[in-house]
């Protein structure tokens, strides 16, 4: 990936955990570093096939103005989000604060802080058996890219499937959304439940009827274990309903831990039933 980087920019700000620091104010530098494919923009020599470096210097130094922060690292947080979210051809963006006038009873040089920040792809299986599926899908759809740090990539078109894991209830329908997203994956996460339980998901029982099901599948090509979440998806693999919604969205998509194709997953489902 090609770089575009701006070094040393200077804003006078007002962020600090001191009420001096906000009242008056201090000079910071911050330095930028955007990921960017820039082979189009070499070949075209045309200015709107890359990112303007005028425009990123002039929006970073409003942003980092606009509200004080008592931390640099809710400050850097900011623009780095808000820099993906203005530069769409963004990929990822290194942001660093440096703070040479901190209050430190000490003789030093700088203080600075470095994070980076970058566009993730999260695979989402959708299904639904209670009410009106094809409505609580389209809704689930709108709640998530309320949150502007969601994009959908991709949907599927929706197919009628039969119950799995308790076969004694309606059929499903189900789909799959790639979601471009800037939350992490506990975070993503967190948005999907919450999403679930705004269109009337209640957990009652295990596998049993539900408004809405939205399941994290991948999420780029992490390995997660943990109490909170498992990607891939630990049952992934033996549930037709996600497979061939996911061969549509994401035929070439192989899953991080065995290298599998989804019709190679789906082949060998259907070859074990």
């Amino acid at each position: 990936m090609d770089v575009i980087e701006i070094k040393g920019l200077k804003i006078f700000a007002h962020h600090g955990v001191f009420k001096e620091e906000k009242e008056k104010g201090q000079t910071f530098f911050v330095d930028i570093s955007l990921e960017v494919r820039t082979r189009t923009a070499g070949k075209s020599d045309y200015l709107p096939d890359t990112i303007s470096y005028a425009d990123v210097a002039l929006f970073a130094k409003e942003v980092f103005t606009k509200k004080k922060y008592s931390l640099i690292e809710a400050a850097a947080e900011n623009l780095a989000e808000k820099l993906l979210l203005k530069f769409d051809l963004t990929k990822a963006v290194t942001v660093t604060v440096h703070k040479p006038e901190a209050p430190i009873d000490a003789e030093f040089s700088d203080v600075s802080l470095t994070i980076r920040r970058k566009w993730h792809e999260a695979y989402v299986s959708v299904g639904s058996n209670i009410g009106d599926g094809e409505q609580l899908i389209a809704d689930a759809k709108k709640k998530i890219i309320e949150d502007k740090r969601n994009i959908i990539l991709k949907e599927s078109h929706l197919i009628t499937t039969k119950a799995y894991g308790k076969t004694d209830q309606d059929d499903f329908t189900n789909g799959f959304f790639i979601v471009r997203t800037l939350l992490t994956p506990e975070e993503f996460l967190h948005d999907l439940n919450r999403i679930e339980a705004e269109l009337g998901r209640v957990r009652v029982e295990h596998w049993g009827p539900r408004t809405i099901d939205l399941d994290i599948i991948y999420y780029d090509d992490l390995i997660i274990d943990s109490e909170q979440l498992t990607v891939p998806h630990y049952d992934m693999c033996n549930r037709e309903f996600v497979l061939k919604p996911l061969m549509e969205v994401a035929p070439h998509k192989r899953h991080p831990i065995n290298g599998k194709l989804p019709a190679e997953l789906l082949q060998d489902l259907q070859n074990n039933s």
